[in-house]
């Protein structure tokens, strides 16, 4: 009986569609041989001097991006920094 029991809910939690994460996710976008001091700014800023090859992406302050190797990786700021660090990141959004 236990089997049988086992069977039904694994079938039924295996019929159920997965529900996507919610959580926002990073992105990754080829350079090709374009210098991270070369990539078009229009819609980057500089976080902080001492933050080299470190932007803030978009209108606000949520997402920042970091210039490596060819490619620009791009996460939401508490991805990338972490919760306990990212408050105290400054905010460019001139």
């Amino acid at each position: 009986m236990r089997m049988v029991l086992a069977l039904v809910l694994l079938t039924s939690l295996l019929s159920v569609p997965a529900i996507p994460s919610r959580r926002p996710a990073c992105s990754r976008r080829a350079l090709g041989d374009l210098p991270c001091q070369g990539i078009p700014q229009e819609n980057l800023r500089q976080i902080q001097a001492g933050l080299r090859d470190h932007f803030w992406a978009g209108q606000g302050c949520e997402e920042i991006c970091y210039c490596h190797q060819g490619e620009l990786l791009c996460c939401p700021k508490d991805i990338f920094f972490g919760p306990k660090i990212s408050f105290i990141i400054p905010c460019n959004d001139q």
